[in-house]
């Protein structure tokens, strides 16, 4: 079980030493949820980054989806492809959702912040999506 404290699972291309990250997960691109909690990082994005964050979202659609996403949104961050969901379940953020009755297996919207020395600092897992930053802000453990 990943809690505050834990290692964090490591990515391919992405280094987490020496900066700290911010990465959330999310269901799927340009859906009302996703593009709240993503835009909410974009209208963000220079104070988070002046305050020494870099931000990365994950999703299981594939490159072609993010960049339409990041295009027609103007995000200025990364987004990371996990189309065989390997990131989402290293993160233990694969799971059982329901959703209008129904029950299926999805990603549970979460997002981590990683110190620089790669270690999870904080884990918010009832994300506001439209106050994301604010969110993250008052939920920072020093």
């Amino acid at each position: 079980m990943l809690t505050t404290g834990t290692k964090a699972p490591k990515i391919k291309g992405v280094e987490f030493k020496g900066k700290t990250t911010v990465l959330y997960f999310y269901p799927k691109d340009d859906t009302p949820g996703c593009t709240a909690n993503a835009c909410n990082f974009r209208d963000n994005y220079a104070m988070l980054t002046e305050q020494g964050f870099t931000i990365i979202g994950v999703s299981p659609q594939d490159e072609k989806s993010h960049t339409k996403f990041k295009e027609k949104y103007d995000l200025p961050f990364e987004l990371i492809a996990d189309t065989d969901k390997s990131i989402a379940q290293a993160y233990q953020v694969w799971g059982k959702k329901k959703f209008m009755g129904r029950e299926y297996e999805g990603i549970l919207r979460t997002t981590f912040v990683i110190n620089d020395k790669g270690v999870i600092t904080t884990i918010i897992d009832k994300v506001d999506t439209k106050n994301s930053t604010e969110q993250l802000l008052k939920s920072i453990v020093k």
